[in-house]
């Protein structure tokens, strides 16, 4: 169970130095009326400092090679 929870923060990790964060494109419908439909894309994202990115990768290598 360790060596996984240790792969997920792994990969977290490595996102969070590579990208900076998490973002995503949400679609939004605003104005619907009848055959007439008006949407909105909004991009949110999770800002992610490269601290957070480095101590979620020694994390998951941590819990790795414990026994």
């Amino acid at each position: 169970m360790t060596k996984v929870i240790g792969g997920i923060l792994i990969v977290l990790g490595v996102v969070g130095l590579a990208y900076g964060g998490l973002s995503w494109t949400r679609r939004d419908t605003i104005v619907d009326a009848g055959p007439i439909e008006i949407t909105a894309d909004k991009t949110e994202s999770v800002p992610l400092p490269p601290i957070v990115g480095g101590l979620l990768l020694i994390a998951g290598v941590v819990l790795i090679m414990k026994k």
